[in-house]
């Protein structure tokens, strides 16, 4: 079964970051940039939340004075729930489907090594599927064509 390592051997290391008194029009720009859903907010070099697409859509709705300089703190998710390198993909899909996450942060002797999202879960699954399908169709045509 794959682990967290494998999904950032193929994913990579990149972790897009602000701090807590970023302002919400920067976060979101940074996130339109390089196209992504979430960012780890990190103070100190510690994670202390996580921003998400998901996070602003419910302060735009509950929060009536939200403006594009309220900081990233009042709309992050804290606390955090992570990941270690060495959990399984299952184990990563039951966290992510309780919990309702989209993104994890990826700790590793107390130290952010990366971020996975649901769709990093779900393409190695498939791809690990798919390669399994593959094996067995070999097998099925080697020992009784």
């Amino acid at each position: 079964m794959a682990t967290v390592r494998d999904f950032l051997k193929v994913k990579g290391h990149q972790v897009w970051s602000v701090s807590p008194s970023t302002p919400l029009k920067e976060a979101l720009g940074i996130m339109a940039q390089h196209k992504i859903g979430a960012l780890v907010v990190l103070q100190d070099g510690n994670v202390v939340g996580i921003f998400s697409e998901r996070d602003y859509a419910r302060a735009a709705v509950e929060m009536s004075a939200l403006n594009m300089d309220t900081p990233v703190r009042e709309l992050m998710t804290s606390p955090v729930y992570y990941v270690t390198p060495l959990q399984s993909a299952d184990e990563v899909m039951a966290l992510m489907s309780a919990k309702h996450f989209r993104h994890l942060p990826v700790i590793d002797d107390n130290r952010l090594v990366g971020v996975i999202s649901i769709g990093d879960v779900v393409k190695f699954v498939i791809h690990e599927k798919e390669d399994e399908i593959k094996n067995l169709e070999d097998y099925i045509w080697v020992h009784f064509a």
